[in-house]
């Protein structure tokens, strides 16, 4: 099992986790409806990517006033 010899500094051990940090999100305005996506996914407001329809959005769901 290992054992450190020497006590780690808390500017050596902080320096060695400089790079764990998480990286804020880069959202792109979708040039359709003008929502923020992830880059190179699909809008999930309309459903477009790379300037084509790719999934099919409902505009509106009716529902019965039974079911709700």
């Amino acid at each position: 099992m290992a054992v450190q010899q020497n006590k780690v500094s808390k500017s050596r051990r902080n320096n060695r986790r400089a790079h764990d940090a998480l990286v804020a999100a880069n959202p792109n305005e979708c040039p359709e409806c003008g929502e923020l996506t992830r880059p190179h996914h699909v809008c999930g407001a309309c459903g477009h990517y790379n300037g084509r329809e790719v999934i099919a959005m409902a505009d509106e769901i009716e529902l019965e006033d039974d079911a709700a």
